[in-house]
């Protein structure tokens, strides 16, 4: 034991859940890096100076933070500042907070919800109506969103858009009554068509939310998120955060290429990133770029017809053809690739599209080129995607979020058989864990999903398809951090490795499962870096 170079803190641990199955007590970290661990809580005493921190976790078990494969952490920043939806239980609050913020507003200024709420937490379980939304403003436009895929407008908003009697927009869905006018219901691509109008927040108030989301996140036990979708503007956003030093958690952002540029367009809107993937700095990486194939669970792409509408299945935002040429091109330059893919035609599609890229592209790393979601697949779609090596992002919360929609839309087969992860492991598919849900969410109550099929609104889905709790956590740690291409140096906690782990009162992986989705830690360290401290133990026990 080298004793010339002291610790910069010691942890003393309940236990200490390190890899290969060990169990230590004490852990010894310097430069952001373990450097020991020890099962007895004394043994590495030798390596406490005069500046180094002792923090007592005697009655915590410590594992490693969590890593979010694919999660939304600016639009989480986004939310902050918008009419917020939680505690909103019905037609009529959402109507009278969102009038409530119109009155303070500037004439003409637009009013925005949070995206992060669902309609089954409304006694009406809806979306809003055009009539309603402009009934709580007729002056201002009103955006009301949910989630990334689906959202309502009022009249003006509608109108500052363009929207006319024969608009139609690929990619989306403007929802129309039978006379064809609209009745406000923004679907895929239509939502960020009309978002496309209102002013953006300003960067001041994207710092601060950036700042605040991913504090919260830390809180939760996540040390580490896959930002999946920002742009060349939000990037430099991140990087004044991290330079600041209020970028709690690493961050491994995918840039979005659009949908609607033309294929010259979008060739030249990779081009003038600069760069490619890998740039950046142990706290913030670039991951790679961003397609968005489908829509969520109301645009998906699937093989046959949705079970609420025989006429609907869904919708391609990109030509096959034009994406493999843009993603060739791409990846041929130094970029990794994520996609989102929810329906199984659309998955189908993606495979088609990643095969001529692999065809294309000499010496690829099968890892270059990732699904996100895959919430639907066939049996033989898995063996492809496994044979093809392309790892695929998950996310059970997703299914316990939606899972009512999932069952209306779908239908009950397919909810059942959403993110089959049993089966994805059996035939030894490379998965990560997400969330998805563009708020912070427990990543506790994800293991929980995985473990059981539960779900917030539907019961319990698909129980076939439940895997262990050890499974699941490895997946949202090791499994995550391996695609960031990352598992040489954290995801778990060994010597060398990242000191980014959390600490827990009741232990995760003996807590009684009903239990789990309440637990929070109560420290949380990032690159050896303290930021959650829920009982002050780093500050009681500073200069041990």
């Amino acid at each position: 034991m080298d004793v010339a170079l002291r610790a910069d803190r010691l942890v003393r641990a309940r236990r200490i859940r390190a890899s290969d199955d060990r169990l230590a007590r004490v852990a010894a970290l310097r430069a952001g890096r373990i450097v020991a661990l020890s099962a007895q809580p004394n043994d590495l005493d030798a390596l406490v100076g005069p500046n180094t921190d002792v923090i007592d976790c005697g009655d915590l078990t410590i594992m490693a933070a969590f890593s979010d494969a694919h999660e939304h952490l600016m639009e989480a920043a986004r939310n902050e500042p918008l009419v917020q939806m939680d505690g909103i239980s019905s037609i009529e609050q959402m109507i009278q907070a969102i009038s409530t913020r119109a009155e303070r507003a500037a004439d003409g200024d637009w009013v925005m919800t949070s995206m992060a709420w669902h309609e089954s937490d409304l006694a009406e379980n809806r979306m809003p109506t055009i009539e309603e939304l402009d009934a709580a403003s007729s002056t201002h436009p009103v955006l009301v969103r949910r989630g990334g895929h689906l959202g309502a407008a009022n009249s003006a908003a509608l109108a500052i858009a363009g929207v006319a009697p024969d608009t139609a927009w690929p990619g989306g869905t403007i929802g129309r009554r039978a006379d064809g006018t609209p009745d406000g219901s923004l679907e895929g691509g239509a939502v960020y068509r009309v978002l496309a109008f209102a002013p953006p927040l300003s960067d001041d108030a994207l710092l601060d939310g950036l700042r605040s989301a991913s504090a919260t996140y830390a809180s939760l036990g996540v040390g580490a998120i896959r930002e999946a979708m920002i742009s060349p503007h939000e990037l430099g956003l991140y990087q004044t955060c991290a330079e600041r030093g209020e970028l709690s958690v690493r961050a491994r952002p995918l840039i979005r290429v659009p949908e609607d540029l033309g294929i010259d367009g979008q060739h030249a809107f990779v081009d003038a990133l600069g760069m490619h993937s890998g740039f950046g700095s142990d706290l913030l990486r670039v991951w790679g770029l961003k397609f968005v194939l489908d829509g969520g669970v109301e645009g998906g792409a699937l093989e046959s017809p949705y079970t609420n509408d025989p006429t609907q299945q869904g919708h391609l935002n990109w030509a096959p053809d034009d994406m493999a040429d843009v993603m060739s091109a791409a990846v041929a330059n130094g970029w990794r690739v994520g996609t989102h893919a929810a329906g199984d035609r659309a998955v189908r599609t993606l495979l088609d599209v990643y095969e001529r890229v692999q065809g294309a592209v000499t010496g690829i790393a099968p890892d270059a080129l990732v699904v996100e979601h895959a919430l639907l697949s066939s049996p033989e779609q898995r063996a492809r995607a496994v044979s093809m090596g392309i790892p695929i992002t998950v996310q059970h919360t997703l299914l316990w979020n939606m899972g009512s929609e999932m069952l209306t839309t779908w239908g009950a087969d397919r909810t059942a058989n959403v993110n089959p992860l049993d089966d994805w492991i059996a035939r030894g598919a490379t998965l990560a864990v997400g969330t998805d849900l563009a708020r912070p969410v427990n990543p506790l109550l994800n293991v929980w999903g995985m473990v059981t099929r539960g779900t917030r609104n539907a019961g319990i889905q698909g129980a076939q398809h439940a895997i262990d709790r050890a499974a699941a956590i490895d997946l949202y740690t090791r499994g995550s951090a391996a695609l960031d291409r990352e598992a040489s140096w954290r995801g778990v906690l060994a010597e060398g490795y990242a000191a980014d782990l959390i600490g827990y009162r009741d232990d995760p992986f003996e807590a009684p499962l009903e239990e789990l989705p309440d637990l929070t830690p109560a420290l949380t360290l990032v690159d050896g870096r303290v930021v959650h401290d829920a009982d002050a133990r780093a500050a009681a026990t500073a200069a041990g």
